[in-house]
C-alpha cells in the first residue's frame, strides 16, 4: 500500500494525542484514505523531555521545525505550535515545499486567512483548520461546504469551554468568579494565566474565523468587539436567574438587514432558558446557525481538550491524504463579498440595567426621560427597596442601536438620584 507522510510541528496536549491516533487507529485510517498515513518527523522544542508516545520511533523528534517543514518527501505538515511565529512561516515554508497544511491555530488564522488561503492556492496545496474554532465539533466544514449553497444570516455561539464551566459554576453552584475560576484551573480547564479565555480574546479569534467563513468576507480579530467575564458578578447572574434568564460568553456575527455589512462581537449576555444555548453545560462548547433555507442548525461538543481536538485534526489529514492521492484539492478561501465590519455602536441590541437610586419620589420619571431622550424605550422596571433612602431599579430596554444605549448609560451616571449604575449587560436570544 502507497504511503501519505505526515509531520507533525509541536508535541502539546494535542500533538501528543495526534501521534497517538496516528499509530493507534493506523489500519483504520489507511483503509480510510487509501494510503498509510506515515508519521515522518515531529518537531519538539527540546529533545531531552520524556517523549514516550506509543508507535512513534524516538528517532523522529527533532528540534529543526523550518527543516522538517521544508522537508519535499513530506505530503502533509500539522502544525500545532499555536502562536502567529513562528507558525506562520512554518506554514508558508510548508506550502512552498509542495505539502498541504491542517492546523488548529485559530490564533494566526484570525489574523492572516486570507494570506494564508492565497498562498495554499498559490502552491496548488490545501489549507484545513477544522480543529481551530470548537474542537471536535464538525462545524467549520459544514458552514464551508454543507451551507455552501445557503445564505447564512447569523451565527450565535459558546466557543470557549473556560468561561462556560466558569459562568455555569456561577450560575448552577453560586460561586463567586474567582472561586469558579480557581476550580477551573484545578480541574484543567482554564491555563495559570487565564486572560486569553476570560477576557475574550480566544472567543474573539474564533468568531473572526467563522464570521468570515458564514459571510465570504475578510474578517480579522481587530474587528471584533470583545468585552470578557472577568466584571461579571454574582449579582448579575442572580439578576439572570429572577427574569428567567442565564448569563453566557457569546460569539455573534451577524450580517446586516440589507446584507451590506457584518457585525462580529464578543461579550457576555442574558440568554433566556429557553434558548437552545442556555443549557450548555460545563466546558462544552455548541454554535447556533441561522440560515435563510436551512432555517435553524446547532452543533454542539467537547471545545477542547488534546483527544477531541487531535480528533479534528486527524479528520482535516484524512481528506487532505485523499485529495493528494487524488490528485485534487479542497475548497478554496471564499472572500468574494467582502462585506465591511459594522461598528459595535450600529448594532442593534437591548440592555439589562442595574441602578442604586434615592428612593424618592420622581426618581423613575427622570430615569425614564433620560431614556427617552436617547430614543431607547423601556420593557420591563423591577425595584427592590435596599433601605429607607436606598432603591435598586433593574430595567430591560427592548432593542435599540448600542450607540444609543451606551449614551443612556452615559446620562443616567450624571442623574444627581442615581448613585451607581451597578451593571450593564446586553440580552440575546429574543
Amino acid at each position: 500500500m502507497a504511503s501519505v507522510r505526515i509531520a507533525l510541528l509541536g508535541c502539546g496536549v494535542v500533538g501528543s494525542e495526534v501521534a497517538r491516533l496516528l499509530d493507534e487507529n493506523a489500519d483504520e485510517l489507511a483503509n480510510r484514505v487509501g494510503a498509510r498515513l506515515e508519521l515522518a518527523g515531529v518537531a519538539v522544542r527540546r529533545l531531552g523531555r520524556d517523549r514516550t508516545i506509543s508507535g512513534v520511533d524516538p528517532s523522529l523528534f527533532t528540534t529543526d521545525a523550518a527543516g522538517l517543514a521544508a522537508r519535499d518527501d513530506v505530503d502533509v505538515v500539522v502544525e500545532v505550535i499555536g502562536g502567529l511565529e513562528p507558525a506562520r512561516g512554518l506554514i508558508h515554508t510548508a506550502m512552498e515545499h509542495g505539502s498541504s497544511v491542517v492546523t488548529a491555530n485559530k490564533a494566526l488564522l484570525a489574523e492572516d486567512a486570507v494570506s494564508l488561503h492565497t498562498a495554499a492556492e498559490k502552491h496548488g496545496v490545501d489549507l484545513y483548520y477544522e480543529a481551530a474554532v470548537a474542537g471536535a465539533i464538525p462545524l467549520l466544514r459544514p458552514l464551508r461546504e454543507s451551507m455552501a449553497g445557503d445564505r447564512v444570516k447569523r451565527v450565535l455561539g459558546i466557543v470557549n469551554g473556560t468561561t462556560n464551566y466558569i459562568l455555569d459554576q456561577m450560575d448552577s453552584a453560586g460561586s463567586s468568579f474567582t472561586e469558579a475560576l480557581e476550580e477551573a484551573q484545578a480541574l484543567g480547564y482554564a491555563e495559570a494565566d487565564p486572560t486569553a479565555d476570560v477576557e475574550g480574546y480566544d472567543a474573539a479569534a474564533k468568531a473572526a474565523i467563522l464570521a468570515g467563513i458564514a459571510f465570504h468576507s475578510p474578517v480579522g480579530s481587530g474587528d471584533v468587539h470583545r468585552e470578557g467575564i472577568s466584571e461579571v458578578t454574582a449579582a448579575d447572574v442572580a439578576s439572570a436567574k429572577a427574569m428567567g434568564a442565564v448569563v453566557k460568553l457569546l460569539a455573534i456575527c451577524e450580517l446586516s438587514e440589507d446584507g451590506n455589512s457584518v457585525g462580529v462581537r464578543v461579550h457576555p449576555a442574558m440568554l433566556p432558558r429557553t434558548h437552545p444555548l442556555a443549557g450548555v453545560r460545563g466546558a462544552y462548547n455548541a454554535v447556533f446557525v441561522e440560515a435563510e433555507a436551512a432555517g435553524q442548525l446547532m452543533f454542539y461538543g467537547p471545545g477542547a481538550g488534546g483527544a477531541p481536538t487531535a480528533s479534528a485534526v486527524l479528520g482535516d489529514v484524512v481528506t487532505a491524504a485523499r485529495n493528494r492521492l487524488g490528485a485534487s484539492l479542497g475548497p478554496r478561501g471564499s472572500w468574494y463579498a467582502d462585506r465591511p465590519p459594522r461598528s459595535m455602536g450600529d448594532t442593534v441590541t437591548r440592555y439589562h440595567i442595574s441602578l442604586d437610586v434615592t428612593d424618592r419620589p420622581g426618581v423613575l420619571a427622570a430615569v425614564a426621560a433620560v431614556f427617552a431622550q436617547h430614543g431607547v424605550s423601556i420593557e420591563t422596571v423591577r425595584q427592590k427597596v435596599e433601605g429607607p433612602d436606598d432603591a435598586e431599579l433593574v430595567i430591560v430596554t427592548h432593542r435599540a442601536t448600542d450607540e444609543a444605549l451606551t449614551a443612556t448609560v452615559e446620562g443616567l451616571n450624571d442623574l444627581d438620584t442615581v448613585r451607581d449604575v451597578l451593571s450593564v449587560m446586553r440580552v440575546e436570544g429574543e
